[in-house]
């Protein structure tokens, strides 16, 4: 996972109020619930010493319904929300903390691994092309010849020419279908690429791929292009294929980091940031650890050790989550995050270095 969306959270500094609030307004009476979480979160954050001005506007954005979700992230600071996202299901932990810097790593962790692919609806007409890349979707329909598409099957003298040419209608269509998944799958660098609909449509699209194309082809069983078709299961198997992959990639950085070279523990992996010697930082996700150790103001100041900030040049290190900490230097260093289920180090965390 590449934080690069996060990066600006860390300009110009904190303190940051960190918010995940059940918001869910399925049910009567809902509304009434989520002022009252808020008010208990909002006094929280007063207690921790979050001024009133720093609390209002995210007040404001949970009780609007406009922004209603089944639970929000929301952070804030001087007084302004600077990011905020909806959570597809209520947090895991309700939780406010007023503190140097965002608390990020509960959303990032929900929010999971946002895969780059292409959902390939076809059939011998053409096909709907669905991009879903850094959280949007953007649709695309491919037909090229609409005539002849349908064999009759009514013989005659000229009965094997029309054949042909709705055969060749079909391949022109299939053509113009992966010229496009191609097309689309190399701008965003699609990891996955899930293809449905008609059977026979599928295998000349197939055909038409480019490998390495072929290589990412997750074939789905269900959906259709047909009117009021239900997209549903094939939904379900695009989103299985996207967690196949993850699950893959896991694997591999596991390999990875046995393989070497690679850093464990907490106090390695922050020497390694400090370098911006690290690739990617595996970090075992445990919603409930309470890790602290300490920073400074620059991103790459982190350590379990205040004297080893001092030596850096660091006059006051602060005492941080050790989360929060590594994810403000993985943002500001181009690695990248991934949470594994688990790893081979004491703390829970390691690294795979760039060199």
């Amino acid at each position: 996972m590449r934080l690069d969306f996060i990066r600006g959270l860390y300009e110009p500094g904190g303190p940051y109020a960190s918010v995940y609030l059940d918001t869910d307004r399925s049910s009567e009476g809902a509304a009434n619930v989520v002022q009252r979480r808020w008010a208990h979160l909002r006094e929280l954050l007063a207690a921790e010493g979050a001024p009133p001005e720093a609390l209002d506007p995210i007040g404001e954005l949970m009780l609007d319904p406009v922004w209603a979700a089944p639970g929000r992230a929301v952070f804030a600071r001087r007084g302004e929300v600077v990011l905020t996202e909806p959570l597809a299901c209520r947090p895991r932990r309700q939780t406010a903390r007023w503190s140097p810097l965002p608390h990020v790593v509960p959303l990032l962790a929900q929010r999971g691994e946002h895969v780059p692919h292409v959902q390939v609806l076809a059939d011998r007409a053409g096909a709907e092309v669905t991009v879903v890349a850094e959280g949007r979707r953007r649709e695309t329909t491919v037909e090229v010849a609409d005539w002849p598409i349908q064999k009759t099957g009514a013989g005659g003298w000229s009965q094997g020419n029309f054949e042909r040419e709705v055969e060749e209608t079909w391949r022109r269509n299939a053509v113009a279908v992966a010229e496009v998944v191609e097309k689309e799958a190399h701008g965003v660098c699609a990891e996955v690429v899930v293809l449905a609909g008609d059977p026979k449509a599928r295998a000349l699209v197939t055909d038409h791929l480019a490998k390495d194309v072929v290589r990412r082809l997750t074939v789905a069983e269900h959906g259709s292009r047909a009117p009021g078709a239900d997209p549903h299961h094939f939904l379900q198997e695009a989103d299985a294929a996207c967690r196949a992959w993850v699950d893959r990639r896991c694997a591999e950085l596991l390999e990875a980091f046995a393989a070497g070279p690679a850093v464990a523990g907490l106090q390695e992996t922050a020497r390694a940031l400090r370098d911006r010697r690290v690739g990617t930082v595996l970090l075992r996700d445990d919603p409930s650890s309470t890790a602290t150790m300490w920073i400074g103001p620059e991103p790459t100041h982190l350590s379990t050790d205040p004297a080893e900030l001092a030596a850096w040049g660091v006059e006051e290190p602060v005492r941080e989550r050790a989360d929060a900490a590594l994810a403000r230097a993985v943002a500001a260093t181009d690695a990248e995050l991934w949470f594994v289920d688990r790893i081979d180090s004491p703390d829970g965390i390691g690294a795979l270095l760039r060199f």
